[in-house]
């Protein structure tokens, strides 16, 4: 077995505390004899001190550009910000949240490094799942209400309404767009709370799976322009979770919609990091997460697990290490060769982009992985 030197560095953006590995994966990758550096303070922010690191088998090391400059394979969880690009060098391999398609200026960096770059959000499997996303997308759909919930309140600047309401009181509603894996667990959410829940979704067959799951308490809609429209205009909390696995996120709620909204209400756009589906929509921050649009409280922040970080690192680390360790016993070919789902991650591949959505979103030239594998 090949031996891998695999680097986890601490987060830089705006309030992300997870990290891309926890102690017992540390202890998994070591067993299997591969050597881990960590940078110090990197599971800080997930309530994972330094020594705990140490005690599982990793290395620490004080400054980020000794775990970049070391490492054959890079894992993080949010995409690389400019000041990481220039430690990324020719033949690494990157593994994290890349989220190309709306982000022409990181892809361009990524193909100019020459790395190989693979997207959790683009490991998908035979039957459409996306094993490494789907947590994610979970805990952001769940964080999605209760953030909305904050942001109806009059001291923040909403309307004054309480999702669940009270007896004799109208209760507040709430549109969901999309019913997959964040829909369906903002619907719960909602639904526990008390609120009126629609839920949208371009699929009869996942509209029956939701009503199935959620019973006849939420309302189930197909989505088109009608129902989007009738739906957006009722709503005390919209919250956007369209996805389309790789590409950037259809719009589906204009300006004008937007518009005719009560002054007071609020947008969580979780789908934000493929580009957002609700016109308005433009990324913010954890520091300075909503803005006013129309009178409409909008919260689109694009690491909304980040939070949340230490269920969000466990959470994520479960299903992202069975790759980690994949591709550091088998090497990336040998790997993507044997699994379809991972092969499917890979975004970058030496400077030629492989992913065909994400060429599609930006308008460059895609190339086939296969063939690249080969060339080894």
């Amino acid at each position: 077995a090949k031996t891998m030197i695999i680097g986890f560095p601490k987060e830089i953006k705006d309030n992300e505390n997870r990290v891309a590995i926890v102690p017992a994966g540390v202890k998994e990758l070591v067993a299997h004899g591969h050597q881990i550096l960590v940078e110090a303070r990197a599971g800080a922010g997930s309530g994972i001190d330094d020594e705990q690191f140490r005690q599982a088998g990793a290395k620490i090391l004080a400054r980020k550009e000794q775990v970049f400059e070391k490492a054959q394979l890079i894992v993080k969880v949010k995409e690389p910000l400019p000041r990481e690009y220039p430690l990324l060098r020719a033949g690494q391999i990157l593994f994290t949240f890349l989220h190309l398609a709306p982000d022409r200026e990181l892809t361009e960096a990524l193909l100019e490094r020459k790395i190989i770059a693979i997207g959790y959000e683009t490991i998908q499997k035979e039957d459409g799942s996306l094993p490494v996303l789907t947590p994610m997308s979970e805990i952001a759909g769940k964080l999605a209400v209760q953030i909305g919930a904050h942001y109806l309140q009059k001291d923040v600047g909403g309307r004054g309404i309480l999702l669940g309401g009270v007896p004799g009181v109208p209760r507040g509603e709430v549109t969901i767009l999309g019913g997959g894996a964040a829909g369906l667990s903002a619907a719960r959410i909602a639904l526990g709370m008390g609120a009126v829940v629609r839920i949208l979704d371009i699929k009869p067959e996942r509209l029956s799976y939701l009503e199935d799951i959620l019973g006849r308490g939420v309302i189930t809609l197909f989505s088109n322009r009608h129902n989007i429209a009738e739906s957006v205009r009722r709503s005390d909390l919209l919250i956007g979770t369209v996805l389309l696995p790789g590409r950037r996120a259809p719009r589906l709620v204009s300006e004008e919609l937007v518009s005719r909204m009560r002054r007071g209400s609020v947008i969580v756009d979780v789908s934000i990091d493929q580009g957002g589906c609700i016109a308005t929509s433009r990324p913010t921050t954890h520091s300075d997460p909503v803005f006013l649009k129309h009178g409409v409280i909008h919260y689109c922040v694009s690491n909304i697990p980040g939070i949340v970080a230490r269920t969000s690192t466990f959470a994520l680390t479960n299903l992202s290490l069975p790759y980690i360790l994949a591709i550091a016993d088998q090497g990336l070919a040998q790997a993507a060769a044997r699994d379809r789902a991972l092969a499917a991650g890979v975004n970058i591949y030496k400077g030629r982009l492989t992913c065909p959505q994400v060429a599609q979103a930006l308008a460059l030239p895609c190339h086939p992985l296969q063939p690249l594998l080969n060339e080894q």
